[in-house]
């Protein structure tokens, strides 16, 4: 699947999000879990992908399966907006 840097960057940010699930990912984009790794990897500086791993292993809010019943939004309602992320990005 080709993205564009606007899907790529969406992506990246919905990675990111705590609440955001792999699976909301996958629905809206058509990634799995595994293509999310890999455009994580591939887009960020190492650094970047190495935090954001260690952030998400084991998070069961990245999960769908995993979730408690009582979470039924996708980002947290104090989640400042982020627009066209860049910042951690390689050059």
């Amino acid at each position: 699947m080709e993205l564009n840097e606007l899907e790529k960057d969406r992506i990246i940010e919905m990675a990111w999000e705590d609440r955001t699930t792999f699976d909301a990912i996958k629905a809206q984009f058509g990634l799995k879990e595994q293509e999310v790794i890999e455009l994580m990897r591939l887009n960020q500086s190492p650094q970047a992908f190495k935090r954001w791993r260690r952030r998400v292993s084991g998070r069961k809010t990245k999960h769908e399966k995993l979730r408690s019943e009582e979470v039924d939004r996708f980002k947290c309602t104090r989640q400042r907006q982020i627009s066209h992320n860049k910042v951690s990005k390689r050059s």
